[in-house]
């Protein structure tokens, strides 16, 4: 037996003596109950119970390994243990991967961590329930795990984006990622393209830092297309960004983002999509800002543009923490339309714009805007400052805090009353009888935004409860 070979068995067989610690218990704010199973049954070591190459079980507990080219299903009935890369797909033939509702799936902790990165071509059908979401987790026992303990989730796709390796047509790019192959290409010509669905799928404990512009987020939609379905999505307690859009098409809908180490929502590289209800909650010991947008930071001015159109977001800082910084930090030529949203607690800023090409796609003339760059019928409160000015290398033609007062409509400063926004362990963030985000909203008219008449990412239905987390480590 190889060293390889027999660290993995050892791990196999820790996990088993292990699991009574950390499989049975059930995280905070989950009404679940998850299930021990270690009664073994009758596999024998070496076993694929027939599951393609790259998937190995023994005693109800499958490892995955390397490059996986054939459709399977993950089942609620194992634990699944994610070794290193493991890449769903060969980049040309569709192979699909469905998990089941209440799949629990555990990233190890290792040089190159365990990470999920579905290839071009192929998908992934994750589709869990308020009552048994899929859990993507760290392998190690609860109390014990911590932000960037395996790599996450990484889907790619063959939508267009505005970086190009190598001169090629149509543009595609490498994604971040340790080892010389990273995460594998993305990008394509085909907008409507169509990688599956993530449905009740919570990520945690997740990403990790191997250098600069070389990072795994807890989801990486690179190049995703619109055929894709987003919804009901926790991202939680994460090392880097929480969910980030490398170019593409794709849509999502109710996405909360708790504990991220970095930014919540990074989008960038000609991101087009369309989002509602999303929440963000920053955590006082690390983080970054609430939203980052970019367009492309090697071509501010590269095509496509990034202009996603987003409504129904509350974004929520850590206004006591020198780690909670910017609201929204708008910049490197990104466009956007963003409606409906609550920013507060902030500790710099509630919302920024930097460099000389995103103030020229807002207004080129500091009077009147273009319609590319917009941000109305929101709430800043209780930050820093409201608004964060550029340095002096930067052309403005108007001031940051014009840009949300007064060039944008409707606009306000006051409290939104949300219940208890700020509270790390059982957090409320539905607003109070009488708050005036209640009424108000302006939804946009397209099809894809479900008319609703609150302002933020929730009313008084909480949608996050039952399947979420709040879980420290």
């Amino acid at each position: 037996m190889n060293r390889y070979r027999m660290l993995r068995v050892t791990f196999v067989f820790a996990l088993l003596a292990a699991s009574l610690s950390f499989v049975a218990c059930s995280d905070n704010n989950n009404n679940n109950t998850e299930k021990t199973d270690t009664d073994g049954g009758t596999q024998k070591e070496g076993s694929t119970d027939n599951y393609p190459e790259g998937v190995e079980c023994k005693d109800k507990v499958c490892t995955l390994t390397g490059v996986i080219t054939e459709s399977f299903k993950m089942t609620a009935d194992k634990q699944w243990i994610l070794s290193g890369g493991v890449f769903i797909g060969d980049d040309k033939a569709e192979t699909v991967l469905t998990i089941e509702a209440g799949t629990k799936i555990y990233g190890e902790t290792a040089t190159i961590p365990g990470t999920l990165i579905i290839r071009r071509h192929s998908k992934i059908m994750a589709v869990g329930t308020k009552d048994a979401p899929i859990v993507f987790t760290s392998s190690k026992a609860a109390g014990s795990r911590a932000r960037g303990d395996w790599g996450g989730v990484v889907i790619n796709g063959l939508a267009k984006i505005n970086p190009c390796d190598a001169g090629t047509s149509p543009c595609e790019a490498l994604g971040e990622g340790a080892g010389k192959d990273g995460t594998g290409y993305y990008g394509g010509d085909k907008d409507d393209d169509n990688s599956g669905e993530l449905k009740y799928v919570r990520v945690e404990f997740a990403g990790r830092t191997f250098g600069e512009k070389n990072e795994l987020n807890g989801i990486a939609f690179q190049g995703v297309g619109s055929g894709t379905k987003i919804s009901y999505i926790q991202v939680h307690m994460n090392k880097d960004d929480g969910v980030e859009f490398f170019g593409g098409t794709a849509n999502f809908k109710y996405v909360l983002l708790t504990g991220i180490g970095d930014d919540n929502l990074d989008w960038t590289q000609g991101w087009r999509g369309k989002g509602q209800f999303l929440i963000a909650q920053q955590y006082d010991d690390a983080g970054d800002n609430g939203i980052e947008a970019d367009n492309n930071d090697n071509s501010k001015d590269a095509a496509p543009r990034s202009k996603p159109m987003l409504s129904n977001l509350t974004l929520i800082g850590s206004p006591n923490s020198e780690k909670s910084d910017l609201g929204m930090l708008l910049r490197e030529g990104t466009a956007a339309n963003i409606s409906n949203a609550i920013v507060i607690g902030w500790n710099e800023a509630c919302v920024a714009i930097d460099h000389t090409e995103t103030f020229k796609n807002a207004s080129s003339d500091g009077t009147s805007l273009t319609g590319e760059l917009t941000l109305t019928n929101s709430y800043a409160n209780g930050c820093g400052k409201l608004a964060k000015e550029p340095g002096s290398d930067v052309t403005a033609s108007f001031k940051v805090e014009d840009f949300f007062g007064t060039l944008n409509a409707d606009n306000k400063t006051d409290d939104p009353m949300l219940t208890d926004p700020f509270n790390m362990t059982a957090p409320n963030f539905m607003p109070k009888s009488g708050s005036p985000v209640l009424t108000g909203a302006k939804i946009p008219s397209d099809s894809f935004f479900d008319k609703v008449d609150f302002i933020g990412g929730m009313g008084t239905e909480d949608w996050t409860k039952g399947w979420t987390t709040a879980a420290k480590n």
